[in-house]
């Protein structure tokens, strides 16, 4: 991988949909993701169900300059709890954006300002997971914060692995309306639903999409990238408005393989660049 991106030209890589969790919630992930189940669908063996310590030495060994946490709360009373464990993972592990995480319940303004004291800068939520409308009224503030700081927020949108939550174009489409300077970045490049994702990228200018699980050979099984959407996917990722994402560890595949679905896309080493490191960079 160092010699594959040192001949784009590149100083290494900028993976901004990585995730790192309490072990014991980590581990109870990765049997989900094994098992399947209503959300996942038949599911899949994680790639590196590896200790902590082995996982950040193969991003720092590959080049992935910085990577993301990325907790996201299923109910109420986790928030603030998995922030203060990954805002402390950060400061351990440099290379780690301060990641954090929110909730529609009360005190849900409270502690993303205290995890804004702490230094978070990278936001996730999961709408299939957690269940719950991005646009009730209790998130509206915390909305128009983050849409002030210009904070990225990692949203999984789609309907991936399988349908379910609040998820499809209309529930953040709402939240947009009413705060179009948010900076969304569109988590799995909004597959199945690409055409609609990429029509929401572009009305409103700070909306994104990373690249997690797109085009590998898994996805292309279940959910093949349409080859008519290939001009906007170009134009999108010249525009700054792709980046780079994996879902490490939670993958059944190499993390090379993410790199090698993207360069097998031949849409040039420009739209390559500008996907592993322009476009994160500026948004970081």
């Amino acid at each position: 991988m160092p010699a594959w991106w040192r001949s784009l030209g590149l100083p290494g890589l900028i993976d901004l949909h990585t995730h790192f969790l309490p072990e014991r919630m980590e581990r109870r992930v990765w049997h989900h993701f094994h098992h399947g189940g209503p959300l996942m669908g038949n599911g899949w063996k994680v790639t590196y169900q590896w200790p902590v310590e082995e996982r950040v030495a193969l991003l720092r060994s590959m080049g992935v300059r910085h990577f993301t946490a990325l907790p996201y709360a299923h109910k109420p009373g986790m928030a603030a709890d998995l922030n203060a464990w990954s805002l402390a993972f950060a400061r351990e592990v440099p290379e780690c954006l301060p990641s954090a995480t929110f909730y529609p319940e009360p005190g849900v303004l409270s502690y993303v300002r205290q995890a804004l004291d702490e230094g978070a800068r990278v936001w996730k939520i999961h709408l299939q997971v957690g269940a719950f409308d991005p646009a009730l009224p209790e998130l509206d503030p915390v909305w128009g914060l983050l849409s002030d700081l210009g904070h990225p927020v990692v949203v999984h949108a789609s309907s991936v692995p399988v349908p379910g939550g609040f998820v499809g174009l209309s529930p953040i489409a709402a939240v947009l309306e009413r705060h179009p300077r948010l900076r969304v970045v569109i988590a799995h490049l909004g597959m199945p639903e690409y055409a609609e994702f990429f029509d929401l990228a572009g009305r409103f200018d700070r909306v994104a999409l990373d690249t997690t699980m797109a085009f590998t050979d898994f996805a292309q099984l279940g959910m093949p990238f349409p080859a008519a959407l290939r001009p906007r996917l170009l134009e999108l990722g010249l525009a700054g408005k792709v980046v780079l994402g994996s879902d490490f560890p939670n993958i059944p595949h190499p993390y090379a393989h993410q790199l090698h679905a993207l360069d097998r896309l031949d849409l040039g080493e420009a739209w390559v660049r500008a996907v592993c490191w322009d476009n994160g960079a500026d948004m970081i």
